[in-house]
């Protein structure tokens, strides 16, 4: 897959210095969502798994070729109740991705449902498989 290489360590080096845009907070754990990456012809699909993140605590950020998720999960105990023992912990999921010539950037799509984030990348058309037509001389 030529279009999407997953968290190489430069990736790591530049998702640091592009986090001004969304702050992590240090007071909680910070996790890398489980992702499942397809390809067609036309664009390469990823879906991402974000358990406890809605789509106003995602952000999905595409910023000198490498695009950057980052969701907030949160929890809150009901009204009336004491917490009296956790297991579960929420925390940030944070993932980057390097993002190649091949997509077409300005049609990346991301739909977030019940805590799995879809992103489409078209291929442009330049990467895009093209058949050529054979004449026929006799």
């Amino acid at each position: 897959m030529k279009g999407v290489n997953t968290m190489t360590q430069e990736t790591r080096n530049l998702a640091k210095k592009e986090s001004q845009s969304v702050e992590l907070p240090q007071d909680r754990p910070v996790f890398v969502p489980a992702t499942d990456i397809y390809e067609t012809d036309k664009a390469i699909f990823l879906r991402c798994s974000m358990p406890g993140v809605s789509s106003d605590s995602l952000d999905v950020v595409l910023e000198d070729s490498v695009l950057t998720l980052t969701g907030h999960q949160s929890w809150k105990t009901p009204d009336d109740f004491q917490l009296v023992y956790q297991e579960y912990e929420t925390g940030v999921f944070r993932r980057s991705f390097r993002i190649s010539e091949e997509i077409d950037q300005g049609g990346i799509k991301a739909v977030m449902k019940n805590g799995v984030l879809n992103l489409e990348l078209p291929k442009s058309p330049k990467a895009q498989p093209k058949k050529i037509k054979v004449e026929m001389i006799s």
